[in-house]
């Protein structure tokens, strides 16, 4: 048996406003991928934008769709440049976090690879003890 094909119209998507003022669109999100493998979204950070040190249960996928950042891992020395044509692959399990340089937007797109977008941050997990 052959499966339709979802089509997802990213302007009839919800954004999400982050902490910070970045917006994320979840373009295939938990409420219309259940029989979908991956979660994906465009999150469009303004200038001066950080995200909160994080991890995932799974690899993440980033790609720099506009605009310039810089990427960070854990126990990792250096930072990545984020850059138009730049995809960053995350691993599992390692806090990382992201930040926007420069006057314009850091716009990406995000593959989580599960079939539930998980994000665990830091400073959660440090006051579960």
């Amino acid at each position: 048996m052959n499966e339709m094909p979802i089509l997802i119209r990213h302007g009839e998507r919800p954004n999400v406003t982050f902490p910070g003022g970045a917006l994320y669109c979840p373009v295939i999100g938990d409420d219309n991928g259940a029989n979908v493998s991956v979660r994906t979204g465009i999150q469009t950070s303004p200038p001066g934008y950080e995200t909160r040190p994080h991890s995932h249960p799974y690899v993440e996928l980033l790609t720099v769709l506009n605009g310039e950042g810089e990427a960070w891992i854990e126990g990792e020395a250096g930072l990545v440049k984020l850059e138009p044509g730049v995809t960053i692959a995350l691993p599992a399990n390692r806090v990382h976090g992201f930040r926007t340089l420069g006057d314009k937007p850091l716009v990406t797109y995000g593959i989580h690879t599960s079939n539930k977008r998980v994000v665990n941050y830091r400073d959660t997990l440090a006051d579960a003890g």
